[in-house]
């Protein structure tokens, strides 16, 4: 029987317990401090086993997932260290930066176990073990960085049975990781929050900076109203990167300010072209950096219950749809409801149903 322990069974580590339970031979434990986390993970049924002694959870495990916020992950595996640990038995984290616990695990003795770093590229809006879904690692990206000292076999044993997850398994080192990561995922944050932050500025003295700033302005900031003390983890373990990264995004926008200074429509033409060339041919629908919204939005005539009917379609059809909001309605003046949805298919099912009655986008 393999035993693998999971620290932290949130939507992460909930998540790959599902993926493992009641696969043969498997037997998933989970871990938290909290007395009453455990009492969750067992009457959910995420794991098999749930304790508050990390001892317990990690004796004679043959794999141990570090499932907690990346500030505390060197904590955690001196932890580790400190306890006996079965020999050959694999520790892998999935956090989102790499090249920090890379070398915080290169530093601690595990004695007969081994450390390799893991990513799994994907996530959702809502958090917890109460989110957690064993369909939620499926076709994404799932980054392994192993050391240069880390056995064939070691590697080969943790890709097997991350097989389970139906993820795509790639294989990184931890320094390029974290680069390629901080630019299509902290970067892409780090402008949103001060986008935001800008236009809030703005606001004290103008509130139709926030009146007008619905639709457009409010979808492409969506990604500012993450958790601040994650990102707060993330863009300190990943400093060296992102620093440089910010760098050259200044160099970026400096160059688009001497455009519009010198009035060079076809140097602003260009930029355009060159940017939607490239975003043209990014993968569609691909779990990656940044977790998918799925996302549709309906013109509703504005009469009593038509929401009511919508969602009455799409439940009768089985369609899960995870939040409903209505963005305008006036009297005599159609609607917009935002539909959102978890699951890919379950966006698209909607969009199948919904198209012959009303006119629906994404």
């Amino acid at each position: 029987m393999t035993k693998i322990a999971i620290i932290g069974v949130g939507l992460i580590g909930g998540s790959l317990a599902l993926s493992f339970k009641g696969k043969p031979d498997l037997h998933i434990v989970g871990h938290s401090n909290n007395p009453a986390s455990v009492e969750k993970y067992m009457k959910r049924e995420v794991v098999d086993h749930a304790t508050t002694s990390l001892e317990e959870a990690v004796r004679d495990a043959d794999f141990i997932f570090l499932c907690v916020p990346v500030g505390n992950l060197e904590e955690y595996l001196h932890k580790l260290a400190a306890l006996e640990l079965k020999s050959g038995c694999i520790i892998s984290d999935v956090g989102s930066t790499k090249a920090a616990v890379a070398a915080s695990a290169k530093a601690v003795n595990f004695g007969g176990a081994h450390f390799i770093g893991g990513h799994p590229m994907a996530g959702k809006e809502k958090s917890g073990v109460e989110a957690a879904s064993s369909r939620l690692f499926e076709n994404a990206f799932y980054v392994l960085t192993p050391g240069p000292d880390t056995p064939d076999e070691a590697y080969e044993r943790l890709a097997g049975l991350l097989k389970h997850t139906r993820a795509h398994l790639v294989k990184v080192e931890p320094v390029l990781h974290d680069e390629i990561v901080g630019a299509i995922s902290h970067l892409p944050h780090i402008i949103a929050v001060a986008l935001v932050n800008q236009i809030a500025r703005y606001n004290e003295s103008n509130e139709l900076y926030q009146i007008l700033a619905a639709g457009g302005f409010r979808d492409i900031t969506r990604i500012a109203s993450s958790d601040p003390i994650i990102w707060r983890d993330i863009l300190l373990t990943n400093k060296d990167a992102v620093l440089r990264l910010l760098k050259d995004w200044n160099d970026e926008i400096a160059g688009l300010v001497k455009l519009i200074e010198q009035e060079d429509g076809k140097g602003i033409e260009h930029e355009f072209q060159q940017a939607g060339s490239f975003r043209s041919g990014l993968p569609e629908r691909r779990k990656g950096g940044m977790h998918a919204f799925y996302d549709i939005y309906v013109d509703v005539p504005d009469h009593p219950g038509v929401i009511g009917q919508i969602t009455m379609l799409l439940g009768s059809n089985k369609v899960n749809l995870s939040n409903i909001q209505v963005i305008e309605s006036r009297e005599n003046i159609p609607g917009v409801l935002r539909l959102s949805f978890r699951e890919e298919g379950d966006m698209d099912k909607a969009l199948e149903l919904l198209k012959k009655d009303y006119a629906v986008y994404v």
